[in-house]
């Protein structure tokens, strides 16, 4: 039996006693994410009854869970992500890379002859817990999400991407700000303090 590391007992005990964390089990969300999503919602309103929604990066599927339940049963919600994700009613998955060709046909498929009124990311790369290449890992998810978000958004569409502050953070804002009207920096009550993730808030597509 491999021995725990004090640092991950440290972090499943912070986890256990997180109140997010039991809030989503009682409230049946899939992780502690939904909330941050929720209150970013809750702030800025950008998910409305039959909107057409892209989730990337998706699984276990918090955000996904939420989506559906906002756009209601006119709306759709199309996630995807390179992990499998148990099914969620109102959401079509696609799993796969999204930078793919075959991937990105699946996606456009799913979603008909619509456009996205709106895409979301709350993708991370896999930690190291080393900075100086955590970082630029991160910088590019979002890069791509962004990327996506161009290609499929429908003019005046919405964007809402988790980043790291840091090395890249204030390019990656402004080519953003290239191709949105409005860019907002969001930190979310649920984002644990000591994190650096924030959330940019994109409305507006050029």
């Amino acid at each position: 039996m491999v021995k725990k590391s004090s640092s991950s007992k440290a972090w499943l005990r912070e986890h256990r006693d997180d109140p997010y964390v039991q809030q989503a089990q009682r409230d049946g969300y899939r992780s502690r994410a939904c909330y941050k999503l929720l209150e970013l919602q809750e702030r800025d309103n950008i998910i409305r009854p039959g909107m057409t929604v892209l989730d990337l990066g998706s699984a276990p599927g918090g955000w996904s869970q939420v989506a559906a339940e906002l756009v209601g049963k006119r709306g759709q919600v199309i996630a995807s992500d390179i992990l499998p994700m148990d099914p969620i009613d109102g959401v079509n998955f696609v799993q796969g890379d999204f930078t793919e060709d075959q991937v990105f046909e699946q996606i456009l498929a799913e979603m008909g002859d619509k456009s996205a009124d709106l895409v979301i990311s709350d993708m991370a790369p896999n930690m190291s817990g080393v900075s100086a290449v955590d970082q630029p890992k991160s910088i590019y998810l979002v890069e791509l999400a962004l990327d996506m978000a161009t290609r499929v958004l429908v003019p005046g569409g919405a964007f809402i991407t988790k980043v790291f502050q840091g090395e890249g953070f204030d390019e990656l804002f402004r080519a953003t700000r290239e191709q949105f009207d409005k860019v907002l920096t969001r930190k979310p009550s649920a984002s644990r303090p000591r994190s650096r993730e924030v959330y940019l808030v994109a409305r507006g597509r050029r």
